[in-house]
C-alpha cells in the first residue's frame, strides 16, 4: 500500500527524524569515547565530527518539530537544508567513488601537510608505519626523526602512505557508497516533506489547504 495519506507521511517523517537524531547521537558519542580513551588527540577531528553530528542533530529536531506540529516555515527550511546537505554529500560520495591513485595520493600529501605532530605519530604508532611517502623532501625526514613507530627499532619501516593507499581505494568505495545511500535517504526526506507540507490536516478546517 502506498503512503499516501496524512497520518502516514507524518509518521515516516517523523520516523526518518529519529533515524537521523540517532546517528548524530552516535557520532558524537564515537568523538568523546575516541577522545576519552586517546583514540584520536587531534582536537580539529573530534571538534569536526562533533559538529556533524551536533548539525544532524540540529536538522533532525527541526524536522521533527515542524512533521509532529505540520509547521510550514520550519518544514520549507527543513527541506532547503536537508536538499543542500543532500547535493554536497551526493557530490562528496562520487567523487570518492570516482578517485583514482594518483588523486588519492594528492589527497593524502594535502591532508598529511596540514596535520598536527601529535596526530601524526599516533597514526604512525598505530599503523607501524614512518612517514607519508619515501620522496626527498625535509618533511619526510622530519617525520621519520620523530616516528615512534615500533617497526623503526628494526631499522625497516614501511611508510604510512604505502599501508593507507593499500586500503584506500576500498575505503573510498565504502565511503562513497555509505555517502550515497544517506544521500538518497535524504532526497526521501525532502520528498516527504514537501508531500507532508503540501496535505490537508484532517482534524484542521476542511477548508482550510495547510
Amino acid at each position: 500500500m502506498v503512503c499516501g495519506g496524512f497520518t502516514c507521511s507524518k509518521n515516516a517523517l517523523c520516523s526518518l527524524n529519529v533515524v537521523y537524531m540517532m546517528v548524530g547521537l552516535l557520532l558524537i558519542a564515537v568523538a568523546a569515547w575516541g577522545k576519552g580513551f586517546g583514540l584520536v588527540s587531534s582536537i580539529h577531528i573530534i571538534g569536526g565530527v562533533i559538529a556533524v553530528g551536533v548539525f544532524l542533530l540540529l536538522i533532525a529536531i527541526v524536522g521533527l518539530i515542524g512533521a509532529i506540529h505540520h509547521h510550514q516555515v520550519m518544514l520549507f527550511f527543513y527541506m532547503v537544508i536537508l536538499f543542500i546537505v543532500f547535493l554536497f554529500q551526493f557530490g562528496v560520495s562520487c567523487s570518492c567513488l570516482a578517485m583514482n591513485r594518483g588523486q588519492q595520493e594528492g589527497l593524502l600529501k594535502s591532508a598529511w601537510g596540514i596535520l598536527e605532530n601529535n596526530t601524526k605519530t599516533d597514526l604512525e604508532s598505530q599503523l607501524n608505519c614512518c612517514g607519508l611517502l619515501n620522496v626527498t623532501d625535509s618533511t619526510f625526514d622530519t617525520d621519520l626523526r620523530n616516528c615512534p613507530a615500533p617497526c623503526k627499532l628494526k631499522r625497516s619501516c614501511p611508510t604510512c602512505g604505502e599501508k593507507m593507499l593499500n586500503h584506500a581505494t576500498e575505503v573510498l568505495k565504502i565511503l562513497g557508497g555509505v555517502g550515497l545511500f544517506f544521500s538518497f535517504s535524504e532526497i526521501l526526506g525532502v520528498w516527504l516533506a514537501v508531500r507532508y507540507r503540501n496535505q490537508k490536516d484532517p482534524r484542521a478546517n476542511p477548508s482550510a489547504f495547510l
